[in-house]
């Protein structure tokens, strides 16, 4: 059991290091790769080669840095505001309408931001203090933010999606092109159950509509920011490119591979940060020096999501080769649970490692696991793709590792630990009891 055994070790490092020591994510996740070569014994410096270097060979790296500056050049153009203006007009007179605005914006930022922390940053920082002006109690603008910044993992497309996909277990079975409706419909699960909860918050909270001159009419809205909508075609390309006719049209008329040739989880990112690049030229820097300015202010970003792919990939690596994910499963195939038990074990073990970890992170390190425990159990190869995709989908409400929680407070200037029982009663539970539900078919999805 030295597998497991290390698995614990790398989730109890990166915690402590990162909530007790109070050190960055990304050097706890590199804390937590070495300690875990280290159940190597004499076999640890081939370990951690082994490590590095499949974590420096790991396209979704590369990608995922893709998705936090196509976040970054989103906010910084102003089109995320556009958005959020058109739901406005279409939601502001609601008794707490930017509570919803928030919610439905999470959900379509999320699915084009790839991050929870892009998501909390970009969507947090127009809403929070929209909510706030609506008389929303700072607390609970941060818990609403923080509790959905996850959920554009639950949507199609994500960097999880592909991710998850990506390893042996599961590509064999299921492919991300087949994911995509089923996922859209798990995704929707969970964005239903968030918009109940904030019909209850509103009326729990005494919250009222938005002050009648912050809300322009739709027409207005949409010809000042339908241009915004454009950066879906960066979504839309790629995945008509890979997917149905067209994808089989390429196969036969540019030959065999041409499909495969085009990798979504790249050009997404890659083409809305094109998209967004033309739309909203006239909101970036004219010169050298100030581009040089906007990177280096982007630049952070790109270091922590680095550092903690790049040694979450590595760690990954090592305990594979130590065994943690046969015996993992093995361990999962000898309780004798019904599937729905079964699922919530699975989602808890799926949230101690989502609660430090980034949900690409937590698919890297546990996403194989999760997915042969459920189809183990007897459910369907994509339900229970889609089903670890809903449980990672917590990454945000975690606490108390989560970042999301930290940008929404900051952003709300409150306690972070303020909304550390909310995030849990409201949205973790809750996300967890849901994707037994889906496992099972309870709540139905396709496949």
């Amino acid at each position: 059991m030295v597998g497991l055994w290390a698995f614990a070790a790398y989730i109890t490092v990166i915690i402590l290091w990162n909530v007790v020591v109070k050190r960055g994510i990304g050097e706890a996740m590199l804390i937590g790769f070495l300690v875990v070569a280290v159940f190597g014994g004499a076999d640890a410096p081939r370990l951690l080669w082994a490590g590095i270097t499949a974590a420096a060979t790991e396209e979704v790296v590369f990608a995922a840095s893709a998705f936090v500056f196509m976040g970054f050049l989103l906010g910084r153009t102003g089109l995320v505001d556009r958005l959020v203006d058109m739901l406005n007009s279409l939601l502001g007179r609601l008794r707490g309408g930017p509570a919803y605005v928030s919610t439905v914006a999470s959900a379509l930022f999320g699915t084009i931001s790839g991050s929870g922390s892009g998501n909390a940053a970009a969507v947090g920082s127009i809403t929070i203090p929209w909510m706030m002006r609506a008389n929303i109690q700072p607390r609970l603008a941060a818990t609403m933010v923080a509790g959905n910044a996850g959920l554009g993992i639950a949507f199609p497309p994500s960097s999880s999606l592909f991710i998850l996909t990506g390893l042996g277990a599961v590509g064999s079975l299921v492919s991300a092109e087949s994911l995509f409706l089923s996922l859209f419909a798990g995704g929707a699960w969970l964005l239903l159950y968030r918009l109940v909860l904030t019909f209850v918050l509103v009326r729990r909270y005494g919250i009222g509509p938005v002050d009648a001159d912050h809300i322009q009419p739709l027409r207005r809205t949409f010809a000042a920011g339908w241009h915004s909508l454009l950066v879906f075609l960066g979504i839309a390309v790629p995945v008509v490119l890979t997917t149905g006719s067209v994808a089989a049209a390429l196969d036969r008329h540019a030959g065999g591979g041409a499909v495969d040739a085009v990798s979504i989880i790249t050009w997404i990112p890659v083409l809305v940060i094109l998209v967004t690049l033309l739309v909203g030229r006239r909101h970036l820097p004219r010169g050298g020096r100030a581009w040089w300015a906007l990177l280096g202010e982007a630049g952070p970003r790109f270091g922590v999501i680095g550092a903690v792919l790049f040694f979450a990939f590595a760690a990954s690596t090592v305990l594979g080769e130590l065994g943690m994910g046969a015996e993992l499963t093995e361990l999962l195939s000898r309780i004798e649970a019904p599937a729905f038990v079964l699922a919530l074990i699975v989602g808890v073990i799926v949230l101690a490692a989502a609660a430090p970890l980034t949900a690409t992170a937590t698919m890297v390190a546990v996403g194989s696991v999760a997915f042969t425990a459920l189809v183990t159990a007897g459910v369907s190869p994509t339900v229970a793709a889609v089903v670890v995709l809903m449980f990672a989908s917590t990454e945000g409400a975690s606490p108390p590792g989560a970042a999301p929680i930290y940008i929404a407070s900051g952003i709300a200037g409150v306690d972070p630990t303020r909304t550390f029982v909310p995030l849990l009663l409201w949205y973790v539970l809750p996300t967890l009891l849901i994707g037994a539900l889906v496992a099972v078919g309870f709540l139905p999805i396709p496949g």
